[in-house]
């Protein structure tokens, strides 16, 4: 049984609306459908899910209509699809005329009497939706049993079964043919040595002699040379030789830190001198401020081109058909149909893949693109490549701009009035960089005004707290508590190795709100989305701390990878919690940008599957280099061919 079904236009006006059961109003499920789907150029599915419903919906892009039925999930309704297709079709052809002669006024002040013709095609899809009667089991003498006679189901002993025979002649026939395939290769083979003795024999035995030394000398050399190994030019010297870097020190002494904070404190680390200028790279930028992603697109120099380059006369082709052909190809005069689309939406899709857009995602696009356009009017000058390229650019954009924006500084100060420090945690695989854009998101919290405590949780990873400690050390030589009123801006607070993660972390928020810190980050273990006991830790440290802020980091080098780390990361979030609203994650720190040139592609599939912001970008290796999406930056690089 259906709960309700209802027409409207995409601006918003319901044209009419059928309520099948007495329960909750349809309007939170539709505007859930609007809000998720249709104005994130989601519509690759005709299916969504809203609580205890399942919607379905289909769009009329001619008129800018959509038709949406809800039933409750539990139920199997096979028959909504065809539903949904009769309705769209008979109201469409029932008040074409208005549309098309009154437009907007016929939807305002029209009046859409359709309840008997629904009631009429409810009953029809039900009435060829039902299941068939059970087809009648054959009696014994329909069936082929009946048609054997006693004397073929007797078997005699030593007779053996037909099938078996068969089987034996088969093996037999196959063996034949090898032998068969054999006898000629040793003839063949027979013939070689009677013509090779026949050779010996017109020699004579001294020229025989000297013919078998000069073959056996000729085998030695050949195996002689296969054996020697070439020999270096020079010999090296043995042993390895250290590699002194540039800005590394061959003392063991001075590359010894172990003495310089004991575990378990919070003590700041002593400060450390180094050229700020490589660990800042960017001289001329203000401090604090968050740049956006920047990149040039080729669109405005192939424009420049063309007005340079004034168009040169076309070679005519039949007379005036070409100049007909041509614009009979641009002047809009028909609706776009999917197979107008389709070698469109090929390519587009390919290109797609190619910029290192998951595969699943980037069918689905296309199939939201086709629908979004699907019975559209093209435009006048414009043509079908143009069209949904465009519309593509569009649906892009839209998937990349946040339903909720983040904005942490001012999360920050709300959490300052209420004397509390705000807590991040920072969550992904094996190194995709989390410690280092940690690093970069302290520096620029630092230079807004506010203190940091990095609480160092990855208790796994060899080595994972000595680089902590010396991210916090250089962050407190380019900020120097005298330079903030004797203010430490920075500090670690860390227990060592091999201990529980999530008590770490709770030990670090109640010390930072003791010591009046502003934010604390919580630095976790890489960890694969297929291990369930660290992902079964992963959100028991979440649960447990309930930070204010979860940031997924993943390296924009992923391509199908990124949805599956994604979907895992969150489905382990939402099965091993313990709360009736598990914690998912709230945001996306995209690494390793620089790396990638124009394969943006790994923005738009995490995006895609989660619905969440991408909140910090990373560019590069110094701390200056965190940037926060462009999302119109990011489709330029995602289109250019």
């Amino acid at each position: 049984m259906l709960d309700f079904f209802t027409i409207f236009s995409k601006g918003g006006l319901v044209l009419w609306c059928f309520q099948g059961v007495r329960g909750p109003a349809a309007t939170a499920p539709v505007n859930a459908l609007i809000r998720s789907v249709l104005l994130q150029e989601r519509g690759g599915n005709n299916s969504f899910t809203h609580e205890a419903l399942t919607l379905k919906y289909k769009l009329d892009n001619q008129f800018e209509l959509v038709f949406v039925v809800g039933f409750q999930k539990i139920l199997t309704l096979t028959y909504v699809d065809k539903l949904i297709d009769d309705v769209h079709k008979e109201f469409r052809d029932k008040y074409r005329n208005e549309f098309q002669q009154k437009g907007a006024l016929g939807l305002l002040n029209g009046t859409f009497d359709f309840k008997d013709d629904f009631m009429r095609l409810l009953r029809d899809a039900e009435e060829s939706s039902k299941v068939r009667a059970p087809t009648v089991m054959k009696t014994f003498e329909q069936s082929l049993k009946s048609q054997k006679t006693v004397k073929c189901m007797i078997e005699t002993r030593g007779e053996k079964p037909k099938e078996k025979v068969k089987n034996k002649k088969n093996k037999g026939s196959k063996k034949d043919g090898t032998e068969a395939v054999a006898a000629p290769n040793k003839a063949s083979a027979a013939d070689k040595q009677l013509s090779a003795a026949g050779d010996k024999e017109e020699l004579t035995k001294d020229e025989i002699l000297q013919k078998n030394r000069e073959e056996f000398f000729r085998r030695h050399m050949k195996a002689g040379e296969k054996s020697r190994s070439p020999k270096p030019d020079a010999q090296k010297e043995k042993g390895k030789k250290p590699r002194v870097w540039d800005l590394g020190n061959s003392n063991a002494k001075v590359l010894d830190y172990s003495n310089s904070a004991t575990n378990g404190s919070a003590e700041t680390c002593p400060v450390e001198e180094f050229d700020p200028d490589m660990a800042l790279g960017d001289k001329n930028r203000e401090p604090g401020r968050l740049y956006d992603l920047e990149y040039e697109s080729d669109d405005e120099v192939e424009e420049e081109k063309v007005v340079q380059n004034p168009s040169k006369p076309s070679v005519k082709k039949g007379g005036l058909g070409g100049m007909f052909g041509m614009l009979k190809g641009l002047v809009g005069s028909k609706s776009l149909t999917r197979d107008d689309m389709d070698p469109v939406l090929e390519k587009m899709k390919d290109h797609l893949i190619a910029k290192n857009v998951a595969a699943e995602i980037a069918v689905q696009l296309c199939e939201s693109v086709a629908k979004k356009l699907e019975g559209k009017v093209m435009g006048t000058f414009t043509t079908v490549t143009s069209t949904v390229k465009q519309a593509l650019q569009e649906a892009l954009v839209q998937i990349l701009q946040p339903q909720r924006r983040v904005d942490v500084l001012r999360d920050v100060m709300d959490a300052q009035r209420h004397r509390r420090p705000y807590v991040v945690t920072f969550c992904g695989v094996n190194g995709v960089g989390k410690s280092t854009n940690l690093a970069k998101i302290s520096f620029w919290l630092i230079e807004n005004g506010f203190s940091v405590l990095i609480a160092a949780c990855d208790t796994f990873r060899a080595g994972a707290v000595e680089q902590l400690r010396t991210h916090t050390r250089r962050l407190n030589a380019l900020h120097p508590p005298e330079s903030h009123g004797g203010r430490t801006m920075v500090q670690l607070y860390e227990k060592g190795y091999g201990k529980d993660a999530a008590g770490i972390a709770m030990e670090a928020i109640s010390y930072a709100r003791n010591q009046g810190f502003d934010v604390v980050l919580v630095d976790t273990a890489g960890r694969m989305q297929d291990n369930a006991p660290l992902m079964t830790a992963l959100a028991k440290l979440i649960a447990v701390n309930a930070p204010d802020l979860v940031l997924f980091v993943g390296e924009a080098l992923v391509g199908n990878e990124a949805v599956d780390q994604l979907v895992k990361f969150n489905k382990a979030l939402a099965d091993h919690s313990m709360a009736q609203t598990p914690r998912l994650i709230d945001g996306i720190v995209l690494t390793k940008f620089d790396t990638i040139d124009d394969k943006v592609g790994a923005a738009i599939s995490m995006t895609y599957i989660t619905s969440k912001p991408i909140v910090f970008v990373g560019t590069g290796q110094t701390y200056c280099d965190l940037r926060s999406l462009n999302a119109k930056a990011v489709v330029a690089a995602l289109m250019k061919a």
